[in-house]
């Protein structure tokens, strides 16, 4: 009987273990440099519809991250909008997307003094389109991944998961010699 217990635990433990690695991102692909970028439309914070098309004549900062008010996420955002100044100098917006609800990025931004966008993506379409779905245990959130997106609408530059403590000063270096 005990080593029929272990032997559970023991095929569990490898199964879990297979899980969590196998299914660590889903397999949509990213649009990659020089495709144009899959337009959509989400609701933002205040829950008004944002569309990408609107940015057109702008550089957009597509960010996706996993979880409003959690620790990465959290110095992510203070990043981006620590140097607002200059995105908005170079002609960008800073669109953050994640899974969660408007009155989550609601919240977020209330909490957090983030004045550019957060947009829902709570059926999850936009984050398979660019290929940044990822699943953590049982559910699926956003990948922390970065597209920059030219004022014609094009990709130019693509950050698979991103490390947050740089990434602002990263996209900041990828605009300017071109902006």
């Amino acid at each position: 009987m005990k080593y029929a217990i272990l032997i559970v635990l023991v095929l569990l433990g490898v199964g879990l273990a297979s899980l969590i690695a196998s299914n660590r991102s889903v397999a949509f692909s990213a649009p990659s440099v020089g495709q144009t970028a899959p337009d959509f439309t989400l609701p933002s914070q205040d829950s008004s519809p944002v569309s990408l098309k609107d940015f057109r004549g702008h550089w957009v900062v597509l960010y996706f991250y996993p979880k409003d008010n959690t620790h990465g996420c959290t110095i992510e955002a203070h990043n981006f909008q620590r140097d607002i100044a200059q995105y908005q100098a170079a002609n960008a917006v800073v669109l953050g997307v994640s899974v969660d609800s408007s009155g989550s990025h609601q919240d977020f931004c209330a909490k957090q003094g983030l004045t550019f966008k957060l947009l829902a993506d709570t059926d999850k379409t936009v984050s398979r389109e660019y290929g940044s779905v990822t699943n953590l245990m049982v559910t699926k959130i956003a990948a922390r991944n970065t597209f920059l997106i030219d004022p014609q609408g094009k990709i130019t530059k693509v950050w698979m998961g991103v490390e947050v403590n740089h990434h602002s000063e990263e996209v900041l270096a990828a605009i300017k010699p071109q902006a």
